[in-house]
């Protein structure tokens, strides 16, 4: 898992207290969710360190110098697992495969000093019979357990579980305060360009962060020139794939392009856009909105293609051919 910082953001600090206060009695399931960006990893880590810390009634903070903490930090500590989806599989839509859930009850059963905690995520990736074995071990828990499940689209999970837990949202940021995060933590970067990352992450502060060093943001404007060019001239397919594929990185190349082709189909639905200082009302013209979900569609069957070792500028190449070839 990708080394993340624990901490309580300022949205973050009304739920922290609500869980602070009630514990012990907040249940043994609790559901943390929010859009991505909203720091919810970042939560679930600084609330399973105080859980677990042996000096918690001192402070509403893990104290950072305990035994406990001190395992957290090398990442060995006894009392507390983490699942999701394996390592060696990287694929979009990988799973929790069940073993990893029936593997969890030696530790929920077992008498231990202290609490244990179980943190899931994505929990979206766990399949049928991996939640029917979860639903099991929530219904039954042992003493002093506590599971989490981390979730960017919770609906997603099946009801069964969700009725079984707490919820708790992570991601109700006032635009107030994600302006002034960004400007504690990006003061180099003008308004505009801020207001512009927080429009691209939909409004969630540590997406907008994670923006502003992708290199495709300054190239945006002219790869819409490309793409209008394809579109009006119908030449010279082949060679614009080729600069793009020399520009970007094909994952950078497929976020931004994902990025403008939705703000195409906004613009023809008459809504809101997200590159909000990008003109895409020629470029929307030229494509009907059939053409344009048949072009999304396309891209995430390049997605799987290249999941399976297809070269990325045979994709690239497809896609700037697709794009000359309007069908209206």
């Amino acid at each position: 898992m990708q080394e993340i910082v624990a901490q309580v953001y300022p949205w973050q600090k009304q739920v922290w207290d609500t869980l602070t206060a009630r514990f012990p009695k907040i249940g043994h399931g609790l559901l943390f969710y929010g859009k991505k960006g909203c720091g919810k990893e970042a939560f679930t880590q600084q609330f399973l360190a105080w859980v677990l810390c042996l000096n918690r009634h001192e402070s509403n903070q893990p104290c950072g110098v305990c035994g406990s903490c001190q395992w957290l930090k090398s990442s060995t500590h006894p009392n507390y697992v983490y699942i999701s989806t394996d390592e060696d599989n990287k694929k979009q839509n990988a799973k929790i495969k069940i073993e990893k859930i029936r593997d969890l009850q030696p530790f929920v059963q077992q008498t231990v000093d202290g609490w244990r905690v179980i943190v899931i995520s994505p929990a979206e990736a766990l399949n049928i019979a991996s939640s029917n074995a979860l639903l099991k071990t929530l219904e039954e828990p042992g003493e002093r357990v506590i599971i989490i499940l981390l979730a960017e689209h919770y609906l997603k999970l099946p009801a069964t579980i969700r009725s079984r837990l707490q919820h708790f949202a992570l991601d109700r940021i006032e635009r107030d305060q994600a302006q002034t995060f960004l400007q504690q933590n990006l003061p180099d970067l003008s308004e505009e360009r801020q207001q512009l990352l927080l429009s691209l992450s939909n409004q969630m502060p540590l997406q907008a962060m994670a923006l502003a060093n992708q290199e495709w943001i300054e190239k945006r404007q002219e790869f819409l020139q490309d793409w209008l060019k394809l579109v009006m001239q119908k030449n010279m397919p082949l060679a614009i794939a080729t600069k793009w594929n020399k520009a970007l990185g094909f994952s950078e190349f497929l976020s931004m392009f994902e990025y403008l082709l939705s703000d195409i189909i906004c613009v023809k639905m008459d809504q809101q856009i997200t590159n909000n200082d990008l003109d895409f009302k020629q470029l929307s013209e030229q494509y009907s909105f059939d053409t344009l979900f048949e072009i999304y569609s396309e891209l995430q069957q390049s997605k799987r293609m290249i999941e399976q070792n297809v070269q990325t500028n045979l994709a690239l190449d497809q896609l700037c051919i697709r794009l000359m070839n309007v069908q209206n």
